[in-house]
């Protein structure tokens, strides 16, 4: 699966409130096998994991809650994902350290709880981990 990313995935929330925050668009695409494969594993009782925010804004996206499955596409997103809000799709995300006030950053809190992520965001900063595209990662489940 593919999602181009923007410069504005890494504008950080200034709304006041979050729900009030415009996420920018971004071109996806979702191929044919991509989606039998995930609805594959979903059906066989396996785990989908996100490698990266940007799969699970496509995952999200494609998902169908009528029929509880993927639908494979192309198109556009601003799919905006944050607390409360759970994945439908994925059962954990692998990713790296966000920025703070940033969107990526509070996708990875409907993973985990906002407490927990910043404990380890603590820890990271602790250990002088590295953040943003090329640096440390972790895995939530």
């Amino acid at each position: 699966m593919t999602l181009h990313v923007g410069a504005g995935t890494f504008k950080p929330v200034s709304a006041e409130r979050v729900e009030d925050h415009v996420m920018h668009a971004e071109n996806y695409h979702f191929p044919v096998a991509s989606a039998e494969l995930v609805n594959r594993t979903r059906r066989e009782g396996g785990r989908v994991i996100g490698i990266g925010t940007t799969s699970v804004r496509v995952l999200e996206t494609c998902f169908d809650s009528a029929s509880g499955m993927v639908m494979a596409g192309s198109g556009r997103t601003s799919i905006f994902l944050y607390p409360p809000h759970r994945s439908r799709v994925a059962d954990g995300l692998l990713t790296n350290f966000h920025l703070p006030q940033s969107t990526l950053l509070m996708l990875v809190c409907t993973f985990a709880e906002h407490a927990h992520v910043m404990r380890a965001y603590d820890f990271a900063v602790r250990s002088r981990m590295r953040f943003y595209s090329y640096g440390d990662c972790m895995l939530l489940l």
